[in-house]
This record gives C-alpha cells, structure tokens and sequence, in this order.
C-alpha cells in the first residue's frame, strides 16, 4: 500500500481520493508516521422500503380539494 505524506497528499487531494475511490487505498504520513488510511467505500444500500407510491390507498383527496376553504381565504384577502 502506497504512502504519501501531509504535504503531497494536501496538493494533490483529488487525484489521491479519485484513485482511492477507485479501489487504489493508501495511507498519509506525518514526519514518517503513519496517521490515517484513506479507503474507498462501498456504494449506499438503497432503501427498497421507499417506493413511490408506498402510501397508495391509504387516503383519499376530496373532489374539491382545489376549492377548500375559498371563501374564508377570500375574507383573509380583503378584509
């Protein structure tokens, strides 16, 4: 495994994550120890219980759902 120290891994941070990311780990020194190791990780699991549409049937939107409380919005407005 590679080994790199503060100051190279500080100037070339993105290319050093891209390559971890990419499976190539390696481990940042400081003054010749080593401090950290720097390792891909595995992709997020996705949650299978969050499907849109879950809640289908659970409820009901009333016919007049785009008119419910008209006239007291209304009253709101000018009065």
């Amino acid at each position: 495994m590679r080994t790199v120290n503060i100051h190279e891994a500080k100037t070339h941070l993105s290319r050093l994550v891209e390559q971890a990311a990419n499976g190539e780990s390696f481990i940042i020194a400081k003054a010749g120890k080593p401090m950290v190791k720097v390792t891909h990780l595995d992709p997020p699991v996705r949650d299978v219980s969050r499907r849109l549409g879950g809640m289908e049937g659970m409820f009901t939107v009333p016919d007049d759902f785009d008119r419910m409380f008209e006239d007291d919005i209304v009253q709101m407005f000018e009065a």
